[in-house]
């Protein structure tokens, strides 16, 4: 065999799989959203104006503040934790409630809970050192939300 037959041999096992070589695979599947609006909307509200917000019961007192919101693993709204109870930042706890329940009224967050209610509830832990959920540094596993 030539030497120009042999280059044109091995030129051509070069561009054959040149393109297997480059092609590069999807590890995140594509997912496209539609944004309905680029404006928030009336029934829409912030998470930023819900966080430290006052909480009121039916009667307009006031039952907590909003401590914190927690997602799921496909990122949507699971809980809302309140701070029930403390004055000043001391002596209180959290509690979580579906976000189904609070509802906003004349921008305000109510719940028809009382006070008693929501002290009486299981206390909520915003970090599990078993776990490491709710920590500042992602778990030793998963810590990808949405998969």
């Amino acid at each position: 065999m030539s030497t120009a037959t042999k280059t044109a041999v091995f030129a051509a096992i070069i561009a054959a799989t040149a393109p297997a070589a480059y092609a590069q695979t999807r590890t995140m599947p594509e997912t496209q959203v539609a944004v309905s609006s680029h404006t928030i909307q009336a029934n829409e509200v912030r998470a930023s104006k819900i966080l430290g917000s006052t909480v009121y019961d039916a009667q307009n007192r006031s039952i907590g503040s909003v401590k914190d919101i927690v997602l799921d693993k496909s990122g949507r709204v699971d809980n809302v934790v309140l701070d029930v109870g403390s004055f000043l930042g001391m002596g209180g706890k959290y509690v979580a409630v579906p976000i189904s329940d609070i509802r906003t009224d004349n921008n305000r967050l109510t719940l028809d809970r009382t006070k008693e209610q929501l002290q009486q509830m299981a206390a909520y832990e915003l970090e599990n050192p078993a776990s490491g959920a709710g920590t500042s540094q992602s778990p030793p596993s998963g810590g990808h939300l949405g998969r």
